[in-house]
């Protein structure tokens, strides 16, 4: 073993105040394990804009006690250095059911305060949404919350809210990251619990800051829709999470008197024992909350993720059977539920580039316009934030991993207000005699059948860059169909197959669309150091007269399989 290597170790060993981390390096000291201790100090856990997020385990590249305090005192520097009135407005910190989480909560807190910061921290396990929730209440400085959401249960993270409310962007997250790097060469300042309590700098969130979600939630003006929910039939997971006991409070309080929640996975626990892997949008994760539903003949099954910032449902067909519904689809449900009932001042909705293009024709025709960001929450609601006016409040944005933002009352997506948000559109529809299947019926009748896909390509080692390749030979056509013009977010522009230039306002990205005739569109993001691209399609079947939803779907099923055949063999080889 190098000289370097064991440098590493023994000043790990030294500053790790967990004895079980302590404990597993030295037992690979002892063993000898040469190559799995160079992995595990061949670097930093990168933090990014989505803070950190990895596997719990001893060293620098694992999520673990000294890594926390070391990124705590990190963000707390950058956080007094970038926010002049940091210390008197605080940090809000909350965490979900994982097995550390509280135990990274806890040493956050003791950093943050020992640096001078008052800490407003959950005195039990919250919703991710009630964080970002408490960053607007409080006017604090920034939000931290410990979670995973719902990754496999080896994983946590730490995800950090700007004083805007909203996850970090460019350039907080470098500058945070570069302080974090400081901060690991350097004694980090620690306040043990009872003493930073006592002296008034950490402040226990107790009943009533939960209570305060729960009040914002049936105030919400999106959520006063009140129309006969008592016939509404819905089961509900929290996927082992810490959604429940909020879940179903705000239900109870929107009038939904039939809500049955799966037992099984109702209470918090950081070894998800009945799912494989703890996200709705994977197979079997929703089995339980189906056949829940099956037992009361339901109308909806429902999920959280286990931090409750996603919001799945599978919905109750003609035969008994469900159908979960794609993310893409609940969104634009949303998207037109919500723009029916808006105020002429509260319009604003918004999506991602990789989502379905739908949602900008649904608020065409409701005499709006809907703004597209780069992927991920953060994009959303820093540029909804950006873009709200007095005369154009936000009202909705969505992605199509399950994730949506109903109303302003949280700067990022929230499982539990879109649970209700989705109960009241269901009820709406039972009230007029119609169901979900109905109103998706309409929207694609006006403005074509959307189908969205999404594929991995694996590509051979010796394949020539496909971002670079792809920007020297753009495609004009696709399969039979022309290609209308492509954005190119690297160079940030849009050009016309006429050869028309546009300049496109989004950060630049490794990203490149074409859109082409009859409304069909892929999205290649491309790697620029791994042989594979991820590529997004869309296809748009315009609903014939003596067309079904069904005879639909299986023919735009069939123009999607084509277009992807097209596209993988217009690649290079």
């Amino acid at each position: 073993m190098n000289t370097h290597l064991q440098l590493q170790i023994k000043h790990w060993l030294e500053n790790d105040p967990d004895p079980h981390t302590q404990t597993q390096l030295q037992t690979l000291l002892d063993n000898g394990n040469e190559a799995e201790l160079t992995a595990r100090f061949a670097g930093r856990l990168e933090f990014g804009t989505a803070g950190l997020r990895g596997v719990v385990g001893a060293g620098p590249m694992g999520m673990n006690r000294l890594v926390i305090r070391q990124t705590s005192a990190g963000l707390g520097a950058y956080l007094l250095e970038q926010i002049k009135d940091t210390a008197e407005r605080g940090v809000v910190i909350g965490y979900d059911g994982r097995h550390d989480s509280c135990t990274f909560a806890h040493d956050t807190a003791s950093v943050l305060t020992a640096m001078g910061i008052k800490v407003h921290l959950t005195a039990r396990v919250a919703p991710t949404p009630l964080v970002a929730f408490g960053v607007k209440h409080f006017n604090a400085a920034a939000g931290i919350v410990v979670t995973a959401s719902h990754n496999p249960p080896q994983y946590n993270g730490y995800k950090v809210y700007w004083e805007n409310g909203a996850q970090i962007i460019p350039p907080h997250d470098s500058g945070i990251a570069a302080q974090i790097e400081r901060a690991a060469t350097q004694a980090i300042p620690f306040l043990e619990y009872d003493d930073a309590v006592k002296q008034g700098k950490l402040i226990l969130l107790q009943d009533d800051f939960y209570e305060t979600y729960r009040r914002g939630v049936m105030q919400a003006g999106v959520l006063q829709n009140h129309a006969s929910p008592e016939q509404v039939s819905l089961a509900y997971t929290a996927m082992h999470g810490v959604g429940a006991e909020m879940a179903e409070t705000v239900l109870k309080d929107a009038g939904f008197t039939q809500v049955y929640s799966v037992a099984a996975q109702r209470e918090p626990d950081g070894d998800f024992p009945t799912v494989n892997f703890p996200n709705p949008e994977e197979k079997g994760a929703m089995d339980l909350v189906i056949a829940e539903a099956k037992k009361h003949d339901a109308m909806l099954a429902c999920a959280n993720d286990p931090d409750a910032d996603r919001f799945a449902v599978a919905v109750r067909r003609d035969k008994g059977e469900y159908q979960m519904l794609t993310g893409d689809q609940v969104g634009v449900l949303f998207g037109h539920y919500l723009l029916s009932h808006a105020p002429h001042n509260q319009r604003l909705t918004g999506t991602t580039i990789v989502s379905s293009s739908l949602l900008s024709k649904i608020a065409k025709s409701f005499g709006t316009q809907s703004y597209t960001t780069l992927t991920g929450f953060k994009w959303l609601m820093n540029v909804g934030i950006a873009k709200t006016q007095p005369n154009n409040q936000f009202l909705f944005a969505y992605e199509e991993a399950l994730g949506y933002t109903v109303g302003n009352m949280v700067w990022d997506k929230d499982g539990l207000s879109a649970l209700v948000a989705f109960a009241q559109l269901t009820a709406e529809l039972v009230a007029q005699g119609q169901t979900i299947w109905d109103r998706l019926e309409q929207i694609y009748r006006e403005h074509g059948f959307h189908l969205n896909a999404q594929v991995s390509i694996a590509l051979k080692p010796d394949t020539p860059n496909i971002g670079a390749y792809l920007s020297e030979h753009p495609p004009v056509k696709i399969g039979d169909n022309a290609v209308l013009w492509t954005d190119d977010l690297k160079a940030l522009e849009r050009r016309f197959a006429d050869g028309r230039v546009e300049k496109i306002d989004l950060p630049p990205s490794d990203v490149l669309t074409y859109c082409l005739v009859g409304g069909a569109r892929v999205i290649v993001r491309p790697s620029g150091t791994e042989p594979k691209i991820k590529c997004y399609y869309e296809v748009v079947e315009i609903m014939l007269v003596d067309d079904t939803l069904a005879s639909t779907q299986a023919r735009a099923t069939k123009a999607m399989d084509d277009f992807i055949q097209a596209h993988q063999a217009s690649l290079p080889k």
